[in-house]
């Protein structure tokens, strides 16, 4: 990071007690409610509707400060003369992240159109609209309309596409899974910190995945969920996490359009994958 004394302060700061570990609370999440769900189904369903009113109040309000919060940090960054020079210092690892995530997104598409070349640039050229409309909004929700008529030209079972998309939208992202673990890696060998085990980071990679079903797909939700799994599991300190913060909201448009690439590849594989089930299942009746 640069070395710069001039930085802006906040005028003030709110902190909230940390209760529950955030590990914790995902991973006795998941556990709870597949319990509860097998146990007392009725009683379940209540409860998660309760819960699921409540964090959707809580999204919707706190869901439109991330945008400022993402402005106010860019601003923040170009005051203190750190934008320019992490462009700069930074540009190979974005070029290695980007050439990553669209190389897989691409190999993708290639098998989800059995190989054939004309049919898999038609369909990345019906994703072009979602795909520009995700790197200007930064969000693959804000995206989800355009990617839904996108995929629906790709695919022949539209009405399934109709389900995935808005079920996956939040969750399914590629763009985010490539991005955060080459960042985390470039940062550790940035600060000199020895690299994790092979243990310590299986770990992270569980809960990394484990969060990612925590996510909202909006300016720089993917990487405000993550911090906690990087100063727990790959040791990351508070000037860590702030380098981390500005590179990901700093190529976040790119990472956004990856997402909403891999979400219209997603629903391609599903698409043929019900296609085939059904053929088989006709093969099976006609036997």
């Amino acid at each position: 990071m640069p070395e710069n004394r001039e930085t802006l302060k906040p005028l003030w700061v709110l902190e909230f007690p940390k209760i529950i570990p955030n590990s914790l609370a995902m991973f006795s999440g998941l556990v709870l409610g597949i319990s509860a769900s097998f146990l007392k189904f009725q009683s379940a369903e209540k409860i998660a509707s309760i819960l699921n009113k409540g964090v959707s109040f809580l999204l919707k309000y706190f869901g439109v400060l991330i945008p400022l919060f993402v402005g106010g940090f860019i601003i923040k960054l170009q005051s203190e003369g750190i934008l320019i020079t992490l462009i700069e210092e930074y540009a190979v690892i974005f070029m290695a992240i980007a050439t990553a995530q669209f190389f897989y997104i691409s190999l993708i598409y290639f098998i989800a159109n059995q190989m054939n070349f004309s049919r898999f640039l038609n369909a990345l050229k019906n994703m072009m609209p979602s795909m520009v409309a995700g790197f200007s909004t930064m969000s693959s929700a804000a995206a989800m309309p355009l990617t839904m008529i996108g995929v629906e030209k790709n695919v022949k079972n539209a009405p399934l596409v109709r389900s995935i998309i808005p079920a996956t939208v939040n969750i399914h992202l590629i763009g985010d899974c490539f991005a955060i673990p080459i960042f985390a890696y470039a940062i550790l060998k940035n600060f000199e910190l020895p690299e994790p085990s092979f243990l310590t980071y299986l770990l992270f990679t569980f809960y990394f995945v484990l969060a990612k079903f925590s996510v909202a797909a909006i300016p720089g939700g993917g990487i405000i969920v993550m911090l906690p799994i990087l100063e727990n599991y790959l040791g990351f300190n508070a000037e860590m996490m702030s380098l981390i913060t500005a590179l990901y909201i700093l190529f976040d448009p790119v990472i956004t359009s990856a997402n909403v690439l891999g979400n219209g590849g997603f629903a391609m594989f599903m698409d043929q994958f019900v296609i085939k089930s059904e053929k088989l299942a006709h093969a099976k009746k006609d036997n």
